[in-house]
């Protein structure tokens, strides 16, 4: 087997993992670090050989700017306490403890060596929070920190990685120097992101096709990343910063084609990049096994320490923190999320999984210092961050299910349904309201202004089917029926027009262009 095919093989994986794992209800990116990990056992299959500098600039990018699409610039700053307590505060904390026990049992290694594996430990990876999150069914306001937390963490934790690397590589470390350049790098990454956001809102604007537009937003988060990374900036942050400004100002309510369109490629690419990433770092059990011959138990030791210190830290730092956002949470803070319980704190707690981030940063040491020789236990720190990523990702992962079930944790359902409810009789409002208007300044037949505000109050009625209130219900439900019918005459109506001109691209003198434009219309109509 070559690099390409098993590139598909990953490919493949990412696809099948999705109902697979709804299936057997674990996350995707767990059950892809699996498979991961069974192919690299597998003899045929090829190491993989991808160049680290590259592994951050090609997959964090797509998988932030699609995880920042499931969250709004309201709800971080509605949550910027709790989130900046796990995002930056337990980050410089979880490096600490790590360099400190690191430092401490790996004979000879550098204090700079045992800061860079803290920090590309210390991040719990976004993409597997949400997944796991989405999953299982947790509250909303856990999903909103971890959420929060995956997103920003990685900020603080490959900064101080700069700073550690660069220290071992050179040798020296100034504390103001490193405080400059975290200041300067959040500046510049900010400034990029706000302006490449600005600039790809007003081109989204002038490009009508919705394709057009959703291609446009795949280049975005990989020019924004770049661009920061060579005005040494953050590009996790650039691209954070970017996602959040086109979610804010280049939403068109009535661009429902894009909207669509976009919504469809992102899951896509999410899905397909999410697999390929998580299937990579099952498959560098390969150089662990190298790295570890002859040397497993004490390798394994190592590790293992690493792995108790990374979770425990956790724990001991989400109790009080959890105590103390409650204890700041006033009734101002109404929006503000946070863990209402012991176990939800606890949930929180076994959610801290590393992934994608950790990996790309520990193959991204360099080989060699500015004196040329090699950079200090290189191996051994590889070795012990790939420990952390599998323990956490796998064992963390595959329990976490089996927790939240023990522990009673879950979404409050009737809440979700109030709100979803609340929403249907805005929209309704909304409408009516809208064709109030039209008809102060439009006379309309009596018969038409009936039908458009039964149209107006369906809308609210297709939301929420228990919109009415239960005076009202069995009134209701007979016309729901009715309703529920309608739509399904209309789907079997659309699926015989949408079948009607599909055959067409196979008669004579077809025109296959113009065909899949009228399907497209078809398409659209069909989802309203």
């Amino acid at each position: 087997m070559d690099q390409l095919a098993l590139l598909f093989v990953l490919l493949l994986g990412a696809v099948l993992s999705v109902p697979i794992g709804e299936r057997l209800k674990l996350p995707a990116p767990v059950l892809m670090t699996l498979v991961g990990v069974v192919l690299a056992l597998i003899p045929a299959v090829p190491n993989v050989e991808v160049p680290p500098e590259y592994i951050l600039p090609l997959v964090l990018p797509p998988l932030l700017y699609a995880a920042v699409q499931r969250t709004s610039w309201r709800q971080f700053t509605s949550n910027v306490r709790p989130i900046l307590l796990l995002a930056v505060a337990l980050v410089f904390v979880t490096t600490a403890a790590v360099a400190a026990v690191a430092h401490a049992i790996v004979p000879g290694l550098p204090i700079a060596a045992a800061v860079a594996l803290g920090a590309l430990v210390a991040p719990p990876d976004p993409v597997a929070a949400t997944a796991v999150a989405g999953q299982l069914g947790l509250p909303r306001r856990l999903v909103s920190i971890l959420e929060g937390e995956g997103l920003f963490n990685d900020v603080t934790a490959i900064v101080l990685y700069h700073v550690a690397i660069a220290a071992a590589v050179s040798g020296t470390f100034s504390v103001s120097e490193a405080a400059f350049q975290l200041v300067l790098s959040a500046v510049v990454a900010v400034a990029v992101g706000l302006g490449l956001g600005w600039a790809a809102n007003r081109l989204i604007g002038l490009l009508g096709d919705a394709t057009l537009q959703v291609s446009l937003t795949l280049l975005v988060p990989f020019v924004s990343y770049v661009l920061a990374e060579e005005l040494h900036g953050s590009g996790v942050l650039a691209v954070l910063t970017t996602a959040m400004f086109l979610a804010e100002y280049a939403a068109d309510a009535d661009d429902v084609m894009g909207r669509l369109v976009g919504r469809t490629f992102w899951e896509v690419v999410d899905t397909l990049v999410t697999g390929i990433a998580f299937g990579l770092i099952g498959l560098e059990l390969h150089n662990a096994i190298n790295t570890a011959s002859g040397r497993w138990g004490e390798l394994l030791g190592w590790a293992g320490a690493v792995v108790a210190v990374v979770v425990l830290v956790r724990l001991v730092w989400l109790l009080p923190a959890s105590w103390l956002a409650k204890k700041l949470h006033t009734a101002r803070d109404a929006d503000e999320e946070i863990p209402v319980s012991v176990r939800e704190t606890v949930v929180m707690w076994w959610s801290g999984m590393r992934g994608v981030a950790s990996v790309a940063l520990a193959l991204a040491i360099p080989l060699t210092t500015e004196d040329g020789g090699a950079f200090p236990d290189r191996d051994e720190i590889v070795f012990i961050a790939f420990g952390v990523i599998l323990a956490t990702l796998v064992l963390q992962g595959l329990s976490l299910p089996w927790l939240v079930r023990k522990l009673g944790v879950a979404a409050d359902a009737e809440s979700e349904a109030d709100y979803e409810k609340d929403l249907a009789i805005r929209a309704a409002k909304a409408a009516k309201a809208r064709l109030k208007e039209i008809e102060a300044v439009e006379e309309l037949p009596d018969e038409v202004q009936e039908q458009l505000m039964r149209r107006a109050y369906d809308i609210g009625l297709r939301i929420s089917p228990d919109l009415p209130g239960d005076e009202r219900r069995e009134a209701q439900e007979e016309r729901i029926r009715r309703i529920k019918r309608v739509r399904q005459i209309q789907g079997e109506m659309m699926s015989a027009a949408r079948h009607a001109v599909l055959d067409a691209r196979n008669e004579p003198g077809g025109d296959p262009e113009i065909v899949d434009r009228v399907l497209r219309h078809l398409d659209v109509r069909s989802m309203r």
